[in-house]
């Protein structure tokens, strides 16, 4: 059997028509060739249908019963449209420019009546209709441009005021071309023409062109309003652009970023469930689309969607992503009411689609008994059906009952594919089992969509309640995690997959929902009691499960016997469930005896002593009098909180004993010589002589590893809380020392002795051992904004030790919210939910989801990453990106492209920190995207040809990095590299920036482009001296090479007119009478000896610039003359 193409899994939604219209459009005569469908428009209620006859049809969408038909005599209906907040009235343009208003009196049973009619845009063709969101008002636009607001006053206020008061027409403004789309939103009025779009305040009556930019064609412009939950953020809005861009515009009508959908467009089509015919997914990806969107509408759950004659398009804009688009041929126009579309083709037929999550359109598929249609969805969308949300609405049994209903026969094929799908559901739950069998006995449990078990015992009487849906029986993902309150996410435990049902009990909620149904008294004065309860029973669960068992807060005197004991019996340990935060603030004082009066007196008199010392300017100033001050306050912290086995006499011996091994290690290792060979070199050896797990590296096992008196091999766990209870002021003095060693490589050899490693006698390329180690036994100690600071400054060639602190992020936030919808949901989720967390402002928790999210998705993750700076800047994603230096750029131009051009500049300028990150990014701009070196650069290292004109993927970035200030140095070496490359243009702009205007010419000459000698950069030559070289220049280009034929496209000769802009003494010529007048070209060119090579184009042009010349000088002598007589005539 041939495999079927899969469905990515970050495809969860789908487009879906489980109903025809056909036989509506039959049983109103429009699929006839005489009459035919010509608009559409939707609300709640209605489906309005306009007709080439003229009539209105309004179908009742409940049921799809026809109720109304509106007839008009001015023509064929060319725009309808419904007034959403008052579904008693609609708006109808006709095809003679007439607008009719129409109230239906459904509310008093009456029959529909016109109550206005405008002859505003008569003659003309009304291209757009729109109500006002809360008043009875309506705008109309049509071809030239012309926007008018008719305002309704109905019968509903009386007939007097609608008999008496007629209001007139208002005439908002007129744009410069016609007008393609209108939305209104809050008191705004969205314009969108040919040219560009306007915002318009109605209420205030001021306007406002959006962005600077014209576009030439038919592109729409919708609002995009907030959620309910966002009360103090204002509507966005989306602007369609040239290229599959948007514009997103704040509600002042400012640009505040460009999305680009172009490379996204890239994957292939999803398939449109329907009845018509078998789905079918192509899973090779296409080339990128360049669209224009005629119209943007806003669908609901933040999606923006388009069409252009190829399909449907949906997008989230606010993510830049595409959430799905599918080939729907031939579409004229289109209607949306929240997840309904409602599109209109262009031979009239109405098809109506549904967006729905893949989980939910297949329920609705086996509702309706489509059997195989529903098979075949499942099947190419397995990624999705195996996700645990999609699990909810879409249980084993229900997957086993819709393979029953297939014909064996017939779908044999089919049948064989839904039980592959059935098999890979089957390790979940055969994981699950022994799990099960467990507490089946005598408990019933539903599965939450993070994985909870949630156990409801059967011992005793259940309610109604609790035995009826689904849905009651289960709390939401998003519900659970309101639980665990943020600041005690690392305090969690996991025991297993059962974990996630952490014992987190309420006062008032009743014992039988425990997940272990052990009746406790929560409400016991000793919470002891009750923990050993729950270990008794936790204890005896987790022997008979085959999972590891995850990270357990235990308290110190255990964490004491356990290491002394490591063949002691899992269930002699006291495990501190974190049972409530009540229980947990009990639990606290018994922890840890005593913690500050005796266990910490030595380090906190030590630490006040360090502080004293290192506020004395003469310490403070001096880098080895600070790290002696360090290694002294250092020997405290390792007694507290490192290794406790060596005596006073053993670290002092163990102190040369490391310092001699560290010097066999590198007589050893001659590659850690720094002055050995390059150090790229050495950093490479390093690297591939250790092990790609940060946790065991071979330098520090060479050099700690075989000795007595030393720890042993690096432990992988990191200290990431505390083992005791430490007061809030010791704790910040802690950590500015800590930190403080770090930053300045004082760290620990292992043996509770304090080794400085910056005074030579060991190299960067090895200290990153003892940095790794430092930072996993002192990790809580750490100060975490400063240590990324340090380690991108001082580490940035040792990918290990930024590996290292990676991993001690990620142990800190394992048990976060983010880490654990990680498993199951899609990046959009994910990052919707870290958008909810914020303000992050430049807490490195919100870099390790990054990382999360780029291991998971790779580059797609990090476009939207956008969003977060400068929570998230350059510098670290380029350290996420380290493996993949494209994936970095590709950021960093949508980052800097996500501004206005105005800002731009400025933005780059504040990321280059510090400034010698300038030419790491220039190397790879000019080296990634970019056209082949022997394209640009011949033999001789000089330009070719108009290679100027190649496109590079990252120019506008490129442009922006040489453009910015920067020293002279500075520049002379991106001059270099940009002529290694071969980017001319920003090797011309910086050999005029540095005053190399010789070599500038000269290369122009080699480029062959006249228009390069322009004045806007100062191209053109400024002196007499300037102008003999570049003739020289010109006479000297090889004649033979403007003969042999096209140069990129173009036929040039000299002195021809079909080659006006290469480079021949000619083109020179004719540029230098431009510049300083013929009558002193002339003279110059005598003495140069190139009048013979001039053509008689050359002597007309001249005579025509002295005629123009003499004509200005009249023009200028005739007003002074007036000026003068004006001065004069004042004076008397």
């Amino acid at each position: 059997m041939a495999s079927v193409p899969i469905i990515p899994d970050s495809y969860n939604h789908v487009l879906a028509e489980f109903e025809c219209l056909d036989p509506l459009l039959s049983a109103l005569r429009l699929d006839s060739s005489r009459l035919k469908c010509t608009c559409i428009a939707v609300s709640k209620r209605w489906l309005a249908l306009g007709s080439s006859g003229g009539g209105l049809n309004l179908i009742q969408k409940d049921g799809w019963k026809q109720r109304l038909f509106l007839a008009h005599k001015e023509g064929a209906i060319s725009r309808v449209a419904c007034c959403l907040h008052d579904e008693d009235y609609v708006a109808v343009a006709t095809s003679q420019g007439l607008v009719v208003v129409w109230e239906l009196n459904q509310e008093r049973r009456g029959k529909p009546e016109r109550i206005y009619v405008s002859s505003e845009h008569k003659g003309r063709k009304v291209t757009a209709l729109c109500w006002d969101t809360a008043a009875l008002r309506v705008f109309v636009g049509d071809h030239v441009g012309k926007v008018s607001a008719i305002k309704i006053n109905t019968s509903k206020q009386g007939k007097a005021a609608a008999t008496f008061v007629m209001f007139p027409v208002q005439i908002i403004t007129t744009v410069d071309s016609r007008v393609v789309q209108l939305d209104y939103l809050d008191g705004r009025l969205l314009i969108s023409s040919l040219t560009r779009t306007y915002l318009c305040d109605t209420e205030r009556e001021k306007f406002w062109k959006i962005g600077n930019k014209e576009r030439d064609g038919e592109f729409g412009a919708c609002f995009f309003p907030v959620g309910k939950n966002s009360v103090n953020q204002q509507p966005l809005i989306y602007c369609a652009r040239p290229g599959s861009r948007m514009w997103e515009v704040n509600f002042d009508g400012e640009v505040q970023s460009t999305h680009q959908f172009k490379q996204l467009l890239s994957s292939p089509p999803l398939p449109v469930v329907t009845l018509r015919l078998d789905p079918h997914y192509t899973s090779s990806s296409c080339s990128p689309q360049s669209l224009s969107f005629p119209k943007l509408l806003y669908l609901a759950e933040h999606c923006v969607m388009t069409w252009t004659e190829r399909g449907i398009y949906i997008f989230l804009p606010q993510s830049v992503q595409v959430l799905l688009w599918s080939e729907v041929k031939d579409i004229q126009d289109v209607a949306v009411y929240k997840s309904e579309l409602f599109c209109l083709h262009t031979n009239g037929k109405v098809v109506h689609l549904s967006l729905l999550l893949v989980d939910r359109c297949i329920e609705r598929l086996i509702r309706r008994g489509f059997w195989t249609l529903a098979a075949r969805v499942c099947c190419l969308f397995q990624n999705s059906i195996i996700s645990c949300r999609a699990r909810k609405n879409l249980p084993l049994d229900k997957l086993e009952h819709l393979k029953s209903q297939l014909d064996a026969s017939t779908q044999q094929d089919l049948i064989t594919q839904m039980e592959e799908l059935i098999s890979k559901l089957e390790p979940l739950d055969s994981a699950c089992s022994s799990r099960r069998s467990s507490i089946s006995s005598h408990e019933s449990f539903s599965i939450l969509d993070s994985g909870i078990y949630r156990v409801i015992s059967r011992r005793g009487s259940q309610s109604d309640e609790d035995s009826c849906s689904l849905h009651s029986q289960t709390f939401s993902e998003d519900e659970r995690l309101k639980e665990f309150p943020a600041h005690q996410e690392d305090e969690q435990v996991e025991l297993d997959n059962v974990s996630h049902a952490s014992v987190t009990v309420e006062a008032d909620r009743n014992e039988t929902f425990l997940p272990f149904s052990i009746p406790l008294s929560f409400r016991s004065p000793s919470p002891l009691v009750s923990l050993q309860a729950v270990k008794e029973s936790v204890s005896s669960f987790v022997r008979k499960t085959t999972e590891k068992i995850g990270t357990l807060h235990i308290s110190p005197d255990t964490r004491g016997r356990q290491e002394a004991k490591d063949d002691e019996p899992l269930q002699e340990l006291t495990v501190s469930l974190v049972a409530s935060p009540q229980e947990e603030k009990e639990l606290e004082p018994q922890s840890c005896q005593l913690p500050e009066e005796d266990y910490l007196r030595d380090l906190n008199a030590a630490t006040a002593e360090a502080i004293a010392k290192l506020q004395d300017p003469l310490v403070l100033l001096e880098p080895q009098c600070m790290r002696r001050v360090l290694q002294e306050w250092l020997i405290y912290l390792e007694e507290k909180f490192g290794s406790k086995e060596h005596s006073a006499s053993s670290i002092k011996k163990s102190k040369t004993v490391c310092v001699e091994e560290e010097r066999e290690v590198l007589e050893e290792n001659p590659r850690l010589d720094p002055t050995d060979g390059d150090p790229s070199d050495k950093e490479q050896s390093i690297l591939k002589d250790c092990s790609e797990n940060t946790d065991d590296t071979c330098v520090s096992k060479n050099m700690c590893e075989n000795s007595t008196d030393l720890k042993g091999p690096l432990d992988s766990c990191f200290q990431v809380s505390p083992p005791c209870v430490i007061a809030p002021d010791v704790q910040k003095d802690l950590v500015e020392l800590t930190t403080l060693c770090f930053e300045l490589r004082v760290f620990s050899c292992g043996n509770g002795e304090a080794e400085e490693s910056s005074d030579g006698s060991l190299p960067l390329s090895a200290s990153w051992t003892l940095a790794c180690r430092f930072m996993r036994s002192y990790f809580f100690l750490l100060d975490l904004k400063r240590l990324k600071q340090c380690i991108i400054t001082m580490y940035s060639t040792i990918p290990n030790v930024w590996e290292t602190y990676i991993a001690g992020l990620k142990e800190l936030t394992c048990h976060s919210p983010v880490a654990l919808a990680m498993e199951n949901e899609d990046m959009l989720k994910i990052l919707k939910q870290l958008h909810d967390l914020g303000p992050w402002d430049d807490s490195p928790l919100l870099l390790v989801h990054a990382q999360r999210l780029y291991e998971k998705f790779g580059e797609t993750a990090l476009r939207p990453l956008i969003k977060f700076h400068p929570s998230i800047l350059p510098s670290d994603i380029k350290q996420l990106c380290r493996n993949d230096p494209a994936h970095f750029l590709a950021y960093l131009d949508s980052l800097v492209k996500s501004k206005p051009e105005d800002k731009r500049s400025s933005l780059l300028r504040s990321l280059l920190q510090p400034e010698s990150v300038r030419l790491d990014w220039l190397c790879l701009a000019v080296s990634h995207d970019a056209p082949q070196r022997t394209n640009t650069v011949d033999a001789e290292g000089n330009p070719r040809p108009r290679s100027h004109l190649f496109t590079w993927g990252y120019s506008q970035l490129i442009l922006l990095l040489i453009k910015l200030p920067a020293d002279f140095v500075t520049k002379e070496r991106m001059a270099d590299i940009c002529k290694a490359h071969g980017f001319w243009p920003g090797y011309l702009f910086l050999c005029l920036e540095l005053d190399r205007r010789i070599e500038a010419f000269t290369n122009i000459a080699h480029l062959d482009d006249l228009s390069l000698l322009n004045g806007e950069d100062g191209s053109i030559p400024e002196t007499i001296e300037e102008w003999k070289f570049l003739l020289r220049l010109a006479q000297n280009h090889s004649t033979t090479f403007h003969h042999h034929g096209p140069q990129n496209g173009k036929v040039v000769s000299n002195g021809s007119p079909s080659c006006p802009d290469c480079i021949t003494v000619e083109n020179v010529a004719l540029l230098l009478a431009k510049a300083i007048g013929p009558n002193r070209a002339l003279p110059l060119l005598q003495e140069c000896g190139l009048t013979l090579e001039l053509s008689e184009r050359f002597t007309g042009v001249c005579e025509i610039l002295r005629i123009a010349e003499k004509r200005q000088r009249a023009l200028i002598q005739s007003m002074l003359e007036r000026c003068d007589r004006f001065l004069w005539s004042q004076q008397a």
